[in-house]
């Protein structure tokens, strides 16, 4: 369905906006698959908090001028859907990695992370990160293990002088 000029605006303005406020995105192939694939990874997507777009390259390259993802537009050639991470920078790469794992047809070609364009085989280490809540668990673990650690060697003291005094009683009752 060929898009008139409005039509074409609204596309550039909305992945625009979208653009604007993504922390990462990733592009990958979709050539060979079917509607109904297309719809779960739609589906997949929109649980992960990703947004997913399948747009022509040239509107593409208008509306990623002037943004992080800028770095892109020389590679955007070929059947591409873009996905960008809204909540945190590993989402899309997730969402991709997992979907790629049971459909051999969608092949990543690259993404895009702070203006720097990236490899597709840096998919497995962007898929990586951990989200917010996992990197505050992981900060929060860090700064209480010390404390852990502190706890238990005082718990220690009165536990070794109870089994020292233990041991004694029992020798002392052995040798009567």
């Amino acid at each position: 369905m060929a898009l008139n000029l409005e039509d074409k605006k609204r596309v550039v303005s909305e992945v625009a906006a979208v653009a604007a406020d993504a922390y990462s995105a990733v592009a990958a192939e979709y050539r060979g698959m079917t509607v109904e694939q297309l719809t779960d990874l739609r589906r997949k997507a929109r649980d992960g908090g990703v947004y997913l777009r399948v747009v022509k390259n040239t509107l593409a390259r208008r509306a990623l001028q002037g943004t992080d993802f800028e770095c892109m537009n020389d590679d955007l050639v070929g059947p591409l859907v873009l996905a960008f991470s809204q909540e945190d920078p590993g989402a899309a790469a997730r969402v991709l990695k997992d979907f790629a794992k049971s459909n051999d047809k969608l092949v990543v070609k690259f993404l895009a992370v702070g203006g720097q364009k990236l490899a597709a085989s840096e998919l497995e280490r962007l898929a990586s990160l951990p989200t917010y809540d996992q990197a505050i668990s992981m900060l929060m673990a860090t700064m209480r293990a010390p404390l852990d650690k502190f706890a238990r060697t005082l718990n220690e003291v009165p536990g070794k002088l109870t089994r020292t005094v233990a041991a004694i009683r029992d020798q002392k009752q052995a040798a009567a």
